[in-house]
This record gives structure tokens, C-alpha cells and sequence, in this order.
């Protein structure tokens, strides 16, 4: 992909209920390309919900999706890839068959984990669970997608990790749009370019770090 080229998924007007309990209603989101866009929320506030629609696991009551302004009633792997909270490569493919299928190289993921050198003949399932989410966010990013949703990519993953895997999404943000959510607030804000978080069913973007008091995000900073 162009680095120099610009492209600007949205979603809006999006409403989602369950059992009668609203969970989205006329939420808007832009994700651009060179850019990370991060969304925070307290637990149940719709976070997943909302990556899950983008990415077509989850129907909406209604929702307009658009990249570049074309309306999208699904988006191709090639648009849109996304990485769930749960494991979503097969335990019984080894480290080196899950780059294949993806179409990447054993020395572009040493280049920034050197730990898989050992593990490259290993199956996934038999990996730790910060090996499992460190290899499956790297899977995800680099990727030939124009836009990445990443929902919780730092869970499990060891501190030292923590800091490359935030090296990588500076890095590929440049080619594609990502967009993604954790509940390790410090970690999103430091590579968030772009600031919503979700509260009573709407997406409000953040300017100033006390509008996550105000929005009922944090109780204090």
C-alpha cells in the first residue's frame, strides 16, 4: 500500500440493543489512515460491540458504513481486518504456517519478537497465552488490510513486549488505519492520535484528557 495515500473509514448512525437495553445509539466513528484512533469505556459500554459490527460478526440494528464515502454493506479482508479479544488462530497450526496463511515472512515477525526464533515449528496451542496475543497482533498489523481493529492487543502480553508491540503500531499506522481499545488506559493514550470514548450509548471524541471524568471514564486522573 501507497503510504502517501489517504483513506478515511466511518461508521455512524449505529444502534444496537439487547433484550430491550440500548447499547449504541447514533454512535459515530472516523478511522484514518497514518493515524491511530483509540476508544476507551467502562466495561460494558459497547467497545467490542461496535469493532465487532465494523468487522461483520455482529449485525447492528442499523448502521452506514463508508471508506472514502462509499457505502459498504461489509467490508473484505482486504479493507478491514480484526483482532477479537479471544484467540482466533487454530492451536493446531504451528507459528510458521500461521505467517504463511498470512502471507508474511519468519524474518519479519524475528525482526521485532526475536523470542519465536524457537518457536517458529511450535504449535500455537501450545504456547503461552502472551505468546498466542503477541504473534496474533502481529498477524493483524501487518496484514495487507487498509484498517486494523485491534480490541484489547495488550492483554496477557509481558511489559517489555508492551513496548515493541506500541513500536509496530507506530510503524504500520503510516500504511493503514487502526483503530483499537484496551482497558490499560495509559498504554492506548500513549499511542492514540485520535481520542473517543463511548458513555450512555454515544461516541464523544476527547480533546482534553478531563473529558474522560467528565464522560464518566475515569473518576479521576
Amino acid at each position: 500500500m501507497d503510504t502517501a495515500e489517504k483513506h478515511l473509514l466511518e461508521i455512524d448512525s449505529v444502534e444496537l440493543a439487547f433484550s430491550g437495553r440500548t447499547i449504541l445509539s447514533g454512535v459515530y466513528l472516523a478511522v484514518e489512515t497514518g493515524a491511530v484512533t483509540a476508544l476507551l469505556g467502562r466495561n460494558g459500554s459497547g467497545k467490542s460491540c461496535l469493532m465487532k459490527i465494523l468487522s461483520g460478526s455482529l449485525r447492528a440494528d442499523f448502521r452506514s458504513m463508508r471508506i472514502d464515502g462509499v457505502w459498504h454493506g461489509r467490508f473484505s479482508e482486504q479493507e478491514v481486518r480484526y483482532l477479537p479479544q479471544q484467540s482466533f488462530v487454530p492451536g493446531g497450526l504451528t507459528v510458521g504456517r500461521a505467517l504463511r496463511d498470512f502471507g508474511l515472512r519468519r524474518d519479519e515477525l524475528l525482526a521485532w519478537f526475536p523470542l519465536f526464533g524457537k518457536l517458529c515449528d511450535t504449535k500455537v496451542g501450545n504456547m503461552s497465552g502472551g505468546e498466542r496475543r503477541l504473534l496474533e497482533c502481529f498477524l493483524i498489523l501487518r496484514s495487507r488490510a487498509q484498517f486494523v481493529l485491534l480490541d484489547e492487543p495488550f492483554s496477557q502480553i509481558a511489559p517489555l513486549h508492551v513496548a515493541t508491540l506500541k513500536g509496530l503500531i507506530d510503524e504500520e499506522k503510516h500504511a493503514k488505519g487502526i483503530l483499537l481499545t484496551d482497558h490499560l488506559y495509559r498504554q492506548v493514550t500513549d499511542v492514540a492520535d485520535r481520542l473517543y470514548v463511548l458513555a450512555d450509548g454515544h461516541a464523544f471524541p476527547v480533546r482534553h484528557e478531563q473529558e474522560l471524568i467528565r464522560y464518566g471514564y475515569l473518576a479521576h486522573l
